[in-house]
């Protein structure tokens, strides 16, 4: 009997079928942190700013946090049933962060009806159409936001002054304009900056108070739970443009102070920017999307017919994330690859 070759013993022994290479969706690197770990991060960095806007619109900002959350679950637990799958994903706290995220950015008079729709478009819209978590391409709060912009102008711009912890329960809000209504506007008022960060000023009820949002971003970049380059991009990106805006006109466009402590910009820098699924995964492409955020929501304050942009200088860079994440790609290990 002939004695087999070696390479006709390799080529017994090797299982040379050919296999597809099947790379998921990055980051690859593994952390020993789950989905719900860091959304119920998320979710303990907004306590702050649940805690201000209680103290600023008492019972509206619960009955508004909670009506819009509970829609989110609810519409994300129909979506379930109805595709046939596993009730779980109500437990990974992403419907819980996307509706707190929604009902931040509600102004307090909304009628609560409004704020369900809003909380039914953002999960099946905006998430659930596009397959659950992690495979939308918008953010889903802003699309929700949106939504009822497009649908209810004049309640999603109708404000109310926060009660002031002195005359609690001896004066009813107030309707008044926000800072940024009234800079844009042309009103010559100016709110202290003293207001502007504690947020005893009108606007949404959950971002008005940039010392809350602060403190609720600081825990969630020290946690690492949010990355520091969308932040540091959005503050770039419109401080820019503001310095240039005010020394060109300072009559008529307001300070750096003002604008960044203004409005939704702190509150889009530190918990709507660093959304994960929405923003590029590469960390130069993280600097470029905030950036582009910050320098969006500036040429819509400024220039624009709305006197904020953070909703839209969000949704408008999420669809930018794919070519973003292209120009961004990381060169492989030995060298580019011809085609």
């Amino acid at each position: 009997m002939a004695t087999p070759s070696v390479t006709n013993t390799l080529a017994e022994d090797v299982d040379d079928t050919p296999r597809p290479f099947v790379v998921s969706s990055a980051p690859h690197l593994v952390e020993g942190r789950s989905t719900r770990a860091i959304m119920f991060d998320v979710v303990i960095g907004m306590v702050p700013l649940f805690v201000a806007a209680v103290v600023l619109y008492r019972w509206r900002a619960v009955a508004l946090t909670l009506i819009t959350v509970a829609a989110c679950l609810a519409t994300e637990a129909i979506a379930n049933r109805i595709r046939g799958r596993s009730m779980l994903s109500l437990t990974d706290g992403s419907a819980i962060v996307t509706g707190m995220i929604l009902a931040f950015s509600l102004p307090p008079k909304l009628p609560l009806f409004m704020a369900v729709i809003g909380g039914v478009v953002a999960i099946a819209l905006a998430k659930m159409v596009f397959g659950g978590l992690g495979q939308n391409l918008f953010n889903p709060a802003m699309v929700g936001r949106a939504f009822l912009m497009a649908c209810f102008p004049v309640a999603m711009t109708t404000w109310a002054q926060p009660f002031d912890l002195a005359t609690i329960g001896t004066v009813d809000a107030v309707t008044q304009a926000t800072p940024l209504a009234a800079a844009k506007f042309g009103s010559d008022v100016v709110p202290r900056m003293w207001d502007l960060f504690m947020g005893k000023v009108g606007g949404c009820i959950g971002e008005t108070s940039s010392l809350a949002v602060l403190i609720g971003g600081m825990y969630l970049l020290i946690r690492r739970t949010a990355d520091w380059r969308q932040p540091l991009g959005v503050l770039v990106g419109a401080g820019v443009l503001a310095v240039i805006a005010h020394w060109a006109d300072p009559g008529k466009f307001a300070p750096l102070g003002v604008q960044l402590t203004s409005g939704a910009l702190m509150f889009g820098a530190l918990f709507i920017a660093t959304d994960y699924v929405g923003a590029p995964i590469t960390p130069k492409g993280r600097l470029i999307f905030g950036f582009g955020v910050g320098l969006l929501i500036m040429v819509i304050r400024l220039f624009g017919g709305y006197p904020e942009g953070v909703m839209f200088a969000v949704l408008i860079m999420n669809a930018l994330t794919p070519l973003i994440e292209r120009w961004t790609r990381p060169e492989p290990l030995g060298g580019p690859v011809a085609a």
